[in-house]
């Protein structure tokens, strides 16, 4: 029997003669054919919707394992915790896969900033990046089980610094002071290096993982040869299992290779929880393979919130706005997937609003703390896709590395070195305009 021809193959039909219109160009997708079109509470917690059934069902293991709270061992189910620890599950950080809080210590919902530590670089046994703090390592961890100690007490405070637009209105920025106290009253190494980290998002990280290093390397410019005032590069970084210096592209500086070592490092600093990549001294580890792997897995294939408000006519002055500026020389619009072992990222035309360069971001953003290849002012572009949607995802919760911005306007302002004339940029526009840039970053 032959069918009718619908609609949209009609109009397709007319379309294709020699003389008729061209298609419109398709609205961006963020994240490619992993998109979610859903701007709720849970937009950060669907699986991509190209997955395949097997990888579906992949998916659904990982996300038990992500939400798995760990308890002391020994223990039938989730052994491992401690004895000191700063959460005891993914979920715990990453609530509904999103941003963590500005705040520090314990609570029902412990979305909490750790405390990243280190020595100076350049010691015999670490010549490359940061050195563990003997007792702490590389991160603070302020819990502990029953019967056990934190490592240390943190405290944070804030610190205002007022300040205004060209225009004269007011706004003041604050930044983070941290106090810490061993559990016996006295104070931690004078040289010790500390950098305060707030939980980052945990979508479109498989898609950001299936980007070429060759496509990344095309986008590097360490000498600023065209003069733009930019000159972003990728990190350097050790892989634990190929057991040498690779492209880092994951965390604030982008001190992880690949999303298996960044779980790992997340499960054995932030959980206490030995793993096959953090084993014991003895080389036993608590964490099997399979659950870290269905972690990972579980990372790599969540969706993508689509943008929204298109065709809003101030959204679009804002997105016109933001280029004008130079905010996408570092924060780029779209990059290329390549191949991946999750087929489904794989050749993906994705919308991330970064270059996962590093950047050096001035002074006002330094933390003084090496890691890898990058210096204490230098921090990777963060990705923007889903920026809109922090708050709905979790109230409260902030931006930039450690959470000093309370909204979008004060991450901007925050920007300097080579951000500088983009922030100025921003600071001498007009309230109306500055408006409209937010606006557009709403809509990611």
């Amino acid at each position: 029997m032959r069918r009718a021809l619908g609609l949209g193959a009609l109009l397709w039909l007319v379309g294709c003669g020699d003389a008729g219109p061209e298609a419109p160009e398709p609205p961006p997708r963020a994240g490619g054919g992993t998109t979610i079109d859903d701007r709720t509470s849970r937009a950060f917690a669907y699986a991509a919707p190209n997955l395949s059934a097997e990888h579906e069902e992949l998916h659904r293991e990982g996300d038990a394992a992500f939400a798995a709270l760990f308890v002391p061992g020994p223990a039938p189910v989730n052994p491992g915790l401690g004895p000191a620890f700063n959460n005891n599950s993914c979920n715990g950080c990453h609530l509904r896969n999103g941003r963590g809080m500005p705040v520090m210590g314990g609570g029902p919902q412990r979305t909490q900033l750790l405390v990243r530590v280190s020595l100076p670089e350049g010691t015999p046994d670490h010549p490359h990046g940061a050195v563990p703090v003997p007792g702490f390592g590389f991160q603070i961890q302020d819990q502990a089980v029953y019967g056990a100690s934190p490592e240390a007490r943190v405290t944070l405070s804030w610190e205002e610094r007022p300040n205004a637009y060209a225009d004269g209105t007011a706004y003041s920025l604050r930044s983070p002071r941290v106090a810490i106290v061993l559990p016996d009253g006295s104070s931690p190494p004078p040289d010790m290096r500390t950098s305060l980290r707030l939980p980052p998002p945990v979508v479109g990280l498989g898609l950001l993982e299936a980007v070429d290093v060759a496509t990344l390397r095309a986008l590097e410019d360490p000498t600023d040869a065209n003069g733009d005032g930019v000159s972003g590069r990728l990190n350097t970084v050790w892989d634990v299992q190929a057991r040498a210096l690779v492209p880092g592209r994951f965390g604030w500086k982008a001190n992880s290779p690949n999303l298996q070592q960044q779980s790992a490092e997340a499960y054995f600093n932030d959980m206490g929880i030995s793993n096959p990549l953090f084993p014991d001294a003895d080389g036993t580890f608590e964490l099997p393979r399979t659950t870290l792997d269905a972690a990972v897995f579980y990372a790599q294939s969540l969706g993508v919130p689509a943008r929204t408000a298109l065709d809003d006519a101030t959204v679009k002055h804002g997105e016109a706005e933001f280029r004008d500026l130079g905010c996408a020389t570092c924060h780029r619009e779209a990059l290329e997937t390549g191949e991946h072992p999750v087929t489904e990222l794989s050749h993906q035309r994705i919308h991330p609003y970064t270059d996962l360069l590093l950047h050096d971001l001035g002074p006002g953003l330094a933390d003084g703390r090496p890691d890898g290849d990058a210096t204490g002012t230098e921090w990777r572009t963060a990705p923007l896709w889903g920026l809109g949607l922090t708050q709905t995802i979790l109230p409260y919760s902030a931006w930039l590395h450690d959470g000093r911005a309370r909204t979008l306007e004060e991450a901007i302002l925050w920007h300097g070195g080579e951000a500088e004339r983009a922030r100025e940029g921003f600071r001498n526009l007009s309230a109306s305009d500055r408006a409209a840039l937010v606006r557009f970053l709403q809509s990611l």
